[in-house]
């Protein structure tokens, strides 16, 4: 097991280097107050006059500036490229839970490189953040309490079976995968329950990141600031 540069006990936002702004970046700080960033993320964390508990990465998107702005005791440099930043960020950070907020919304491959580090860390209490959506791998089980009419897709990152309560379209009787049956575009009816078996993940609009936190057991502590 890799160590640790960052221990928090609080909820940690990672700041990635794509595509974020600054209203969703301090929505998440308010949430997950303690900031790291994933390589080139500094640079916005600077832009935005944020301060980041640590810098991680292979750091070869991070410019001159934000380099020379980063004290070495929070620079943690990972040389492997076997990983993402993103990956490496998770592996490396250990905190109640995760808001991952510029990991897409630029180049197609980084969004999609982010959806698969969401499927390579089951367990973890991760949500991916972006402009429009916000991203889960869903656990086992999973009850989101929803305003009738909200959009709820769902997308397997591997073979999936599974029953749902209070969707407009079930999920019985159906194989889900990648190159099969998807589950774009359906419809809550109000209080959503998920049993799966295999990789999902749940994407909502933006506006339900609070019932996504309860919806994966974060305390309400956190979820009331």
């Amino acid at each position: 097991m890799n160590s640790a540069f960052v221990h928090s006990t609080q909820g940690v936002t990672l700041l990635g280097g794509g595509e974020a702004s600054a209203e969703c970046v301090l929505q998440a700080l308010t949430l997950a107050p303690c900031l790291v960033a994933a390589d080139g993320g500094a640079d916005r964390a600077m832009a935005l006059g944020l301060h980041c508990e640590a810098v991680l990465g292979d750091l070869d998107s991070i410019s001159p500036a934000a380099l020379a702005a980063t004290s070495p005791e929070r620079l943690h440099r990972i040389d492997e490229q076997e990983s993402t930043d993103f990956d490496k960020c998770l592996t490396h950070v250990k905190a109640p839970f995760f808001l991952a907020v510029g990991f897409g919304g630029g180049r197609l491959d980084h969004t999609l490189a982010a959806m698969s580090v969401l499927a390579r860390h089951p367990g973890r209490r991760l949500v991916w953040v972006g402009a429009e959506d916000v991203a889960i791998l869903a656990p086992p089980e999973l009850a989101l309490d929803l305003a009738p009419g909200t959009r709820l897709s769902l997308f397997p990152m591997g073979k999936v079976r599974g029953h749902a309560e209070g969707l407009r379209w079930g999920l019985e009787g159906e194989d889900f995968s990648p190159a099969g049956r998807i589950g774009t575009s359906n419809e809550a009816l109000g209080a959503v329950r998920l049993s799966l078996a295999g990789p999902m993940l749940v994407v909502l609009p933006r506006s339900c990141l609070h019932a996504v936190l309860a919806g994966l057991g974060v305390p309400p502590t956190a979820r009331e600031k």
